[in-house]
């Protein structure tokens, strides 16, 4: 396939399918996807959260959203956070349980995110600036994991 992104290679989508024709045709979309997934890893500014941390929450936001090969991808990037891939991990070991817990709400239970969620990361000592990069992380995982559906909705449709 000429567009080799997460999103494409998680859904399985196979060569010379209905599917694969669709997506081509909206190549731009998965470019953009594709650098945007880029943009919220690796960061210009990646403020305290470094890569293999952001790779790890991006694995337990996947597990927490049962898509375990979407999880695994980014495992593989998580060095010493890999214990946080797994949702029965609670980050006290890595003085990370404020973020986590953080994390795995906006993930799981987004309906439920108030002030007070924000109120106990900066009485952490999360900065606002860095509340920002993990909300930014998190949105674009929701995203990424819908276009997954979708796609593997569509090659259902199509078999």
């Amino acid at each position: 396939m000429a567009l080799d992104t997460t999103a494409l290679n998680s859904a399985d989508i196979g060569v010379g399918t209905a599917v694969q024709a669709a997506v081509e045709g909206r190549a731009n979309i998965f470019e953009m996807t594709q650098a945007a997934e880029e943009a919220v890893l690796r960061p210009k500014d990646a403020g305290p959260w470094s890569h293999s941390l952001r790779a790890a929450l991006a694995a337990r936001i996947a597990n927490l959203n049962d898509e375990a090969e979407l999880a695994a991808r980014y495992a593989a990037d998580a060095g010493d956070f890999a214990a946080l891939v797994q949702p029965t991990e609670d980050g006290a070991a890595q003085g990370l349980a404020e973020v986590v817990g953080f994390m795995d709400k906006v993930a799981a239970d987004t309906r439920r995110v108030a002030g007070n969620d924000i109120l106990a990361l900066q009485s952490a000592g999360v900065a606002d600036a860095d509340i920002v990069r993990l909300a930014e992380l998190n949105a674009f995982l929701a995203y990424q994991i819908r276009v997954i559906a979708g796609l593997r909705l569509m090659k259902g449709m199509s078999a």
